[in-house]
């Protein structure tokens, strides 16, 4: 195999943020710390604030002319205006798993431009993972030499080392490992992996289902229950960079994203989906003929 380029300065830069971020994370998650209850009953703890302060201003400082859609600061009103190219960031997925410290949750950031999540990066600062992929637009990536597709790399001393790259895995459509939500499984998404030949379904927290899709470990992972855009772009930027795709479950288009003009939280809810290695897993499933 080739070796692989050096990430572009700013892919790096924006590498570099998920990491500060995360370091500002762990500092909480080492020490004591209390969660209070968000409107919509979700937790939320001092380290999704500090997290996203980090995020934001590293964003500003790098990327000026790209606003920010982020969890946090949509919580307290601030959603801005965008047009067809914003960042959406999760400074925390999986605070819930933050609060049981089992270590599943992520540092989010993705670039949506045109409806579709271009670019994004997944880190999980207690495993050591991180994962991005896609391509930033040319106007934003500097001499553009930046290798296009799906990566995975450990952090090991604050720095990112041993780069691979990742792709899915050619699914059997029999004895297929499927992946649920470690919070969230609803008897509609049980309901619905039960249509597949399944082999083993296992419970993982945060976006990190789709990079375990995306990097040809799982076959799909089905969230029938309510997620918002923030919670999935990243991850739907690396699986769709390795191969993948992920699928409205409505009429199995590829999700979109967009912020309408005077959006309100509500507005970025996401569809019901399935992120998968392949669609064919669907109409072996017999469910491809099903859609609207």
């Amino acid at each position: 195999m080739p070796a692989l380029n050096a990430p572009s300065p700013e892919i790096s830069a924006l590498l570099f943020l998920a990491l500060e971020a995360g370091r500002e994370i762990m500092t909480i998650y080492q020490g004591d710390f209390t969660a209070a209850v968000k409107a919509d009953g979700s937790p939320v703890t001092i380290a999704d604030q500090a997290a996203e302060a980090v995020i934001l201003a590293g964003l500003k400082e790098s990327f000026q002319s790209v606003p920010v859609v982020a969890e946090e600061a949509v919580e307290a009103g601030h959603l801005p205006e965008v047009a067809e190219r914003y960042f959406l960031v999760d400074p925390l997925d999986g605070t819930k798993e933050f609060v049981s410290q089992n270590g599943e949750f992520t540092v989010n950031i993705a670039l949506v431009d045109q409806g579709v999540p271009v670019f994004g990066v997944v880190y999980a600062p207690v495993l050591g993972d991180i994962y991005w992929g896609g391509t930033l637009p040319a106007d934003l990536s500097g001499e553009g030499t930046s290798e296009s597709g799906a990566f995975k790399a450990k952090v090991q001393n604050g720095g990112i080392e041993t780069i691979s790259r990742i792709s899915v895995r050619q699914s059997p459509f029999e004895g297929l490992s499927v992946l649920a939500s470690r919070s969230h499984l609803s008897k509609a998404t049980s309901a619905f992996i039960e249509q597949f030949q399944v082999a083993e379904t296992v419970s993982v927290g945060s976006s990190l289902k789709f990079c375990v899709v995306a990097e040809g470990k799982a076959d799909l992972y089905p969230r029938l229950g309510p997620t918002m855009q923030w919670d999935i772009a990243a991850g739907d930027a690396v699986l769709r960079a390795a191969g993948g795709e992920v699928l409205r479950l409505e009429d199995h288009s590829p999700v979109t994203y967009q912020v309408p003009p005077q959006a309100q939280k509500a507005d970025l809810l996401s569809p019901f989906f399935v992120a998968l290695s392949n669609r064919d897993l669907l109409g072996a499933a017999g469910l491809l003929a099903k859609a609207v």
